[in-house]
């Protein structure tokens, strides 16, 4: 199983036992507000790095 699988799997459990023990309007904010504000932490350089690296990989 590669890294990234493992991270996908990883953050489907933790949806899904978030999913039960929160409501669903505070599972939305966890699940979409961590990566905006992690984006949003990063540097404008470390962005423009970040948006090329992942232009370069949809493009193989």
């Amino acid at each position: 199983m590669s890294k990234k699988a493992k991270i996908a799997a990883g953050s489907v459990a933790v949806g899904l036992i978030l999913w039960i023990w929160l409501p669903f309007w505070a599972v939305l904010l966890i699940v979409l507000g961590v990566p905006a504000a992690a984006y949003l932490a990063l540097d404008p350089s470390q962005r423009r790095r970040l948006r090329r690296v992942t232009r370069k990989e949809l493009d193989r």
